[in-house]
């Protein structure tokens, strides 16, 4: 069993430096095998914000799998959104918007959803579908989890735009095999499996908060921990202690199945607060 460690909405530059080292220490002490950060780094993608969300990769003891978010891209320069999005983010991480990593129980694949011409709302493009099926393709023993930014599906109470695309995404994923969507975006947490349609495979969702921002709508800066197997997904969520001095487990979900056919397991205990 491989353990994979879910972060997202960091945003340096409204962040909370309390929670910064005990974040890292955290992460440094659970060892997960791959930590995957999906985007939003930076609140307005300046230099400074980025040379911080950098130093914070570095002390992370793990690899390290990054996509962009739509903050990661500048907002009030217009020229410099269209013309040169990502070039503070390239400068920092690297020229690949879409990042791969494996080992022999996983293959995790990044796609960049962001969007520079509609700075919120995101799309899922359709070359970045076809390189995930690439990279799936033969596979039937690993797990498959795709990294993203942007959710393929809301919930009423969510005031986001959905992502253009998302249906067609999620039909796509399914058919190709993905088992696990990790994103961020809307600053909440969720696990479940997408909505299920017949003779559709089924593909679990899992939303983190955000890791270390103060804009944390009603919830507390969280990260998730998944402890993968080819046919055991365990999934705990760690939230920020109210004191800032660490972080705790506060829930956990169990998927058992595998291969398009994930399923909650019985409701298990939940860790006392």
């Amino acid at each position: 069993m491989k353990r994979l460690l879910h972060l997202s909405d960091l945003h340096f530059g409204r962040d909370r430096p309390e929670l910064l080292r005990p974040l890292v220490e955290t992460v440094n002490r659970l060892e997960p095998d791959l930590v995957a950060i999906s985007g939003d780094l930076t609140q307005r993608a300046t230099e400074s914000q980025f040379r911080a969300a950098a130093a914070f990769v570095a002390a992370l003891k793990p690899p390290v799998l990054v996509v962009p978010g739509n903050h990661d891209v500048p907002l009030h320069n217009l020229y410099v959104r269209l013309v040169k999005p990502w070039k503070r983010y390239r400068r920092w991480f690297g020229r690949d918007l879409e990042p791969c990593w494996e080992n022999d129980e996983m293959i995790v694949v990044g796609a960049n959803t962001v969007n520079p011409l509609a700075w919120q709302q995101g799309w899922f493009r359709s070359r970045s579908l076809a390189r995930i099926r690439r990279s799936f393709a033969a596979e039937e023993r690993r797990v498959r989890v795709v990294v993203v930014h942007h959710p393929m599906e809301h919930t009423p109470e969510d005031t986001k735009e959905l992502m253009r695309g998302a249906e067609r995404a999620i039909d796509e994923l399914a058919d190709c095999g993905a088992d696990v969507i990790l994103s961020g975006h809307l600053h909440t947490w969720r696990v479940a499996p997408f909505a299920e349609v017949a003779g559709r495979g089924v593909v679990l969702q899992v939303h983190a908060g955000t890791g270390l921002s103060t804009r944390v709508r009603g919830e507390p800066n969280d990260f998730n921990l998944l402890e993968v197997a080819s046919d055991r997904i365990h999934i705990e969520r760690h939230t920020a202690q109210e004191d800032a001095s660490g972080f705790r487990l506060a829930e956990t979900r169990t998927f058992r199945g595998g291969a398009g056919r994930w399923a909650l397991e019985a409701e298990e205990p939940q860790p006392a607060p």
